[in-house]
């Protein structure tokens, strides 16, 4: 009888370990894939003197990792939930470490590209994979703080990223940005082998399990379309045309596909879910507004308020720093009272931020961006642990790979999305030429772009008000 009380009572105890050992190895998962997103971008001066390349070229270092991960991680999501996440989750992280460390011995750059691409690939798999199994790892009550570790490990990547990388190109030359990953890498797999639950493999492990026609038309028509968004450094001309319209033909392709596939890999009428599809549009559109801050912000802080480099960087990582600290708080707000409620009151505080934006002079100095600045993006970090805990929440545990990867994707080709058109708004409100524009024109700039952004905002608003309504009536 001891025995068994002794048992029972260990039991609880070593499943709280295991859980926290593969949150640990999941948030350092989404650390590293996020880190890959962001710290190539200060390395690309360097990477140009190094391989005597062009700008033209050098910049194929960023794009290889955005367009794999943008086409791929909805097909690794759900390849995830066809073999096995976890199974697929290491090979993503094996895959990632070993290309990071080929990406620091590459001897060329085409080289370097390909192993950029590569690492992309495993980047792809443990985005969409670590929400996946965030699920499995902690109990459905406590899904909100999981989501909100995720959500500022990722944060905490994208904002490491440019100042860890100047600091160790400065001091150990640009294979070090890659290297970092390495040790890193292998604590990951160390932590998700010992805390991540075996699971087991899916049913439908059969050659129709998985859509390979769908993933892989799925996959040109989102590479076609991040290209369009990103080449030309914001121009665009017949070969961005091109491409959009390779996007929007493949689009219809794939849905065509996806009506006949025996097991499709997005089964179309998920979307009419209010909680799914209503979910995956305001991650698109609230991402689209953030990538507007970090576009600019800079241009205003220099060229509008007369900040030095320092004070410009000081003041850029403000916004990432609310929401890497905001991220865990709002998954525990999102348990205690509900996602849906979070999820509005998040973009409210958008709302808000970006109107006071539109609204104060440059005379009231950098404080007068900086607070709006920490109220929008605490509003983003409650409304993503939010609408990521409502999503994952909703959807079954045999296709939670796949959604957690849409979920990643529709975040992806937000941030695509602002970089290009939020970026393109602000050049033509500043007069055309950000280089040569003067203090009132970048800050004019500054107040119609966030009036465009406040404008999404509030559709994403009236989607979120809309789905909590109808869960209302169905009640």
């Amino acid at each position: 009888m001891n025995t068994i009380l002794s048992a029972g009572a260990t039991a609880p105890a070593e499943q709280t370990a295991s859980a926290r050992w593969a949150l640990a190895g999941l948030a350092l998962s989404m650390l590293l894939a996020s880190l890959g997103t962001s710290i190539a971008n200060v390395a690309l001066p360097a990477l140009a003197v190094a391989f005597g390349a062009a700008f033209q070229d050098v910049q194929w270092v960023v794009l290889a990792y955005l367009l794999s991960v943008t086409a791929l991680i909805v097909g690794a999501g759900r390849l995830g939930d066809v073999v096995g996440r976890r199974r697929l989750l290491l090979g993503g992280l094996l895959l990632f470490t070993a290309a990071s460390a080929l990406c620091a011995a590459a001897p060329s750059l085409w080289l370097l590209i390909a192993a950029r691409a590569a690492q992309g690939l495993g980047a792809a798999a443990m985005m969409a994979l670590s929400m996946a199994m965030a699920g499995e790892a902690v109990p459905k009550a406590r899904l909100g703080s999981a989501m909100g570790l995720l959500g500022t490990m990722s944060a905490v990547g994208t904002a490491l990223g440019p100042s860890l990388g100047g600091f160790l190109i400065a001091g150990l030359g640009w294979p070090a940005i890659f290297l970092v990953n390495v040790p890193l890498g292998v604590a990951a797999i160390v932590l998700a082998c010992r805390g991540l639950p075996a699971g087991r493999r899916a049913p439908a492990a059969n050659p129709a399990g998985f859509d390979a026609a769908g993933t892989l038309l799925l996959a040109l028509t989102l590479a076609a379309y991040a290209l369009a968004m990103t080449l030309g450094r914001g121009g665009f001309g017949l070969l961005n045309a091109a491409l959009l319209l390779t996007a929007l033909i493949g689009a219809g392709f794939f849905v065509h596909a996806e009506h006949r596939a025996a097991s499709p890999l997005i089964r179309l009428e998920m979307l009419r879910n209010s909680t799914l599809g209503g979910g995956f549009a305001m991650s698109a559109i609230v991402a689209t507004v953030m990538m507007a801050t970090l576009i600019v912000g800079p241009f205003y802080l220099s060229a509008s308020l007369g900040l030095d480099a320092a004070l410009v960087g000081l003041a850029v990582s403000v916004g990432p720093v609310v929401t890497a600290l905001s991220g865990v708080p709002a998954g525990r707000l999102a348990d205690r009272f509900g996602a849906a409620r979070l999820t509005i009151v998040g973009l409210g505080a958008m709302a808000a931020g970006t109107l006071a934006l539109t609204m104060l002079p440059p005379s009231f100095g950098v404080a007068a961006y900086i607070g709006p600045i920490i109220l929008t993006t605490a509003g983003y970090a409650m409304f993503q642990t939010a609408n990521n805990t409502a999503v994952m929440a909703e959807i079954g545990k045999e296709r939670r790979g796949m959604v957690a990867g849409m979920l990643s994707l529709s975040r992806n080709l937000g941030l695509v999305t602002g970089a290009s058109v939020m970026g393109a708004v602000f050049a033509l409100a500043s007069g055309g030429s950000l280089v040569a524009a003067r203090p009132e024109a970048v800050a004019s700039g500054m107040r119609i772009t966030f009036a465009a952004s406040a404008a999404l905002i509030a559709i994403a608003l009236a989607v979120a008000l809309a789905g909590r309504a109808r869960q209302r009536n169905l009640q």
